[in-house]
């Protein structure tokens, strides 16, 4: 875990998308990378629960990511159920960063507030459940990105 420089996954979560048109998942990683952070691993995941709390786990246990961007499966249709998943291995609820991303995002469109989506702690990790479209992704992380080195240097430990 690098305080400095966090350490990201991104978890697509999709029946639809494919590597080839994962255009949110690609955008976020385009956008950590313009911070000059990494990211560890891009995946794509069925719009299952298990699956998405499987791959959730093995970014934080295995890969050791400081943070971790799931990317759809946050609104209102019957097969989204990330916030879900994030909660079945999740210990700790953060829930001033969806807040921050949810009040961000009703500048732009009022339909910010069908948003489910929640952010979790998992050990010295945290899951942040983003929009699948590409431009609802970018206005969510616009909205959060200034305290993610904060928030990560806070589960090192670190002092306010």
């Amino acid at each position: 875990m690098s305080v400095e420089k966090p350490v990201f996954a991104i978890i697509t979560c999709s029946d639809t998308r494919g590597p080839e048109c994962d255009t949110a998942g690609d955008s976020l990683e385009s956008l950590i990378e313009e911070q000059g952070w990494a990211c560890r691993t891009h995946m794509i995941v069925k719009d299952d629960r298990a699956g998405i709390a499987a791959a959730i786990k093995r970014c934080t246990d295995d890969l050791k990511v400081d943070i971790v961007l799931t990317c759809g499966g946050s609104g209102l249709s019957p097969r989204d159920n990330t916030p879900e998943a994030t909660r079945d291995v999740c210990e700790r609820e953060v829930p001033g960063i969806a807040e921050a991303m949810r009040y961000h995002s009703l500048q732009i469109t009022p339909y910010a507030m069908l948003s489910r989506a929640i952010c979790m702690q998992r050990g010295n990790s945290i899951v942040i459940n983003l929009p699948g479209s590409e431009k609802a992704a970018r206005e969510n992380w616009d909205g959060i990105v200034a305290a993610l080195p904060h928030a990560v240097k806070m589960m090192a430990g670190g002092g306010h």
